[in-house]
């Protein structure tokens, strides 16, 4: 079995492309993605969220849910406003969100590489979440919402992106949000080999987001296989979209917090400042470098520097800022010792800007914000390659990508 392979991608005709197109599914929850597809019939939302086509209320994990689902999508095949393309092909995706862009190879992905973390992970997965994926792709028999990959920048791999990307691509479409979605065929052998071997070559791939998806569609191959293990069929494999790491875009995951532990706000920053140099800022404060935070209090912005001492050299998961915020800050001063569960923490992606982080301060909704320097993506192989995770809320990658562009048939 290959590491990647083409496939015949399921994908929208020309004139469907657009009102097809759709957020992931994750992104927006059941009312956001009913107000999204109002008035748009074939929109990828009626088959990654079919509750929206069903009465209020209903749990979104219902079996009558991913049936309905499995419905809307053969008649979106039978409507011929999806259609299966003749061959195994790769394909050219390119994500543009106001000055950057970043170009990726769609492709399906090994599940035996998978299990044998040649497809290596950073972050835990939770059972239920896992479960309801394995049900949406059992229940469809297709993989509708692609794990986001990266690989370690390769010179073959990216001059042939180069050269297949100077002609026009078949989709270049502008979605509600703003971002541009561009697709290209790779449909010559020759191609279709080198981008095989190269991969093949290469010592891992990278899960960037999509740890559940990947998770299911592992469970979903063993359900298939039974007794059978290392199969070569369509469900042995797994829908991804792959960017080389020095194109992709990760932003800060920010924290906010409801209250100060109990403490007053002079005893809370001489705590903080044993462990960080505190300097209060004139203006909203984004940190330029790792071991940089912004911190905004009652009304005023400060910058933390945390000491050197504190940051470990040899810990891929302990010198994270995410770390080192929870182990010298948020764990100790104010009590929040699993982020996963405690309501006294919420998260904000970097997406929303340090207006966002205010916001949520201001209204009296929470006492505290931070703003944090985004993970590296050296960071995340660096974890991954130490067979570790990273904490909660680590990364937050921008521009999305789409759902319903190409999906993956399993049968």
């Amino acid at each position: 079995m290959s590491l990647i392979r083409p496939f015949a991608g399921l994908r929208p005709t020309p004139e469907y492309t657009e009102a097809v197109v759709a957020p992931p599914y994750d992104v927006l929850n059941t009312e956001e993605a009913r107000q999204r597809a109002a008035g748009r019939p074939w929109s990828f939302l009626h088959i990654s969220r079919p509750e929206i086509d069903l009465a209020k209320g209903i749990s979104p994990y219902d079996p009558a849910v991913y049936a309905k689902g499995a419905e809307n999508l053969q008649k979106m095949i039978a409507q011929g406003v999806l259609k299966q393309d003749a061959k195994s092909l790769y394909y050219l995706y390119e994500l543009v969100m106001d000055d950057h862009s970043q170009i990726g190879l769609v492709a399906a992905a090994s599940v035996v590489d998978y299990d044998s973390n040649r497809i290596r992970k950073h972050e835990f997965t939770r059972p239920d979440k896992e479960d309801d994926r394995v049900r949406q792709i059992d229940t469809l028999d297709a993989q509708t919402g692609p794990v986001l990959l990266t690989y370690k920048q390769d010179d073959t791999i990216q001059g042939l992106i180069d050269q297949l990307t100077s002609s026009t691509p078949i989709v270049d479409v502008t979605a509600d949000d703003g971002i541009i979605h561009r697709l290209w065929l790779v449909e010559e052998d020759t191609h279709i080999q080198t981008i095989t071997d190269t991969f093949d070559a290469m010592p891992a791939l990278y899960i960037a987001d999509g740890h559940h998806r990947s998770a299911s569609a592992s469970r979903v191959a063993k359900m298939r296989n039974g007794e059978q293990a290392q199969q070569d069929n369509a469900h042995d494999y797994f829908l991804v979209v792959m960017f080389p790491d020095t194109r992709m875009k990760i932003l800060d995951y920010n924290r906010v917090i409801k209250d100060l532990n109990d403490l007053d706000e002079t005893s809370f920053l001489q705590r903080v400042e044993e462990n960080f140099q505190v300097q209060l800022e004139t203006e909203p404060f984004k940190p330029s470098h790792p071991g940089e935070f912004g911190m905004y209090l009652n009304d005023r912005w400060y910058r933390l520097d945390i000491h050197s001492q504190c940051i470990p050299k040899d810990d891929p998961v302990a010198r994270l800022d995410v770390s080192l915020l929870s182990d010298y800050l948020i764990a100790p001063i104010l009590g929040i010792t699993d982020p996963r569960r405690d309501k006294r923490i919420d998260f904000v992606g970097g997406i929303r800007g340090l207006e966002g982080l205010q916001a949520r301060v201001d209204s009296g909704e929470m006492k505290l914000a931070f703003s944090l320097f985004p993970t590296r993506m050296s960071d995340l192989m660096d974890v991954a390659d130490a067979n570790q995770v990273m904490p909660p809320k680590s990364t937050w990658f921008e521009p999305k990508l789409a759902d319903g562009l190409v999906s993956h048939i399993l049968d």
